[in-house]
């Protein structure tokens, strides 16, 4: 009976961390949708990973090391900075999703 039980906890603790294991995995995949979600949102003017479409007046900033994208953001977010509608645009994220953004097309160095 002895033998029984421990072997019958033993196999509920591995399902655990293979359950937990998972759900790690399962987070991560969502974090990186929210990630590149976030990023997309300036697709809509910058284009596709920051190439504007040639011609437009729009920036490409697909150029910007990714700690510049994030200055310039907060600047726009902060009034620092102007344009046509960044600064408008900038105040309606979280300085953590300026940073996601800011990380996602940044380049890095």
């Amino acid at each position: 009976m002895r033998k029984k039980l421990s072997f019958v906890l033993l196999l509920s603790g591995l399902m655990g961390l293979a359950t937990s294991g998972a759900t790690h995995a399962q987070d991560i995949q969502a974090q990186r949708l929210y990630n590149q979600s976030l990023a997309a949102t300036c697709a809509n003017c910058h284009g596709t990973n920051g190439v504007s479409v040639p011609g437009v007046t729009v920036p490409m900033i697909n150029h910007l090391p990714e700690s510049v994208m994030y200055e310039l953001l907060m600047a726009y977010k902060t009034g620092k900075r102007t344009g046509t509608i960044m600064h408008q645009l900038a105040k309606g994220y979280t300085d953590e999703q300026l940073k996601t953004i800011a990380s996602v097309l940044g380049k890095k160095n």
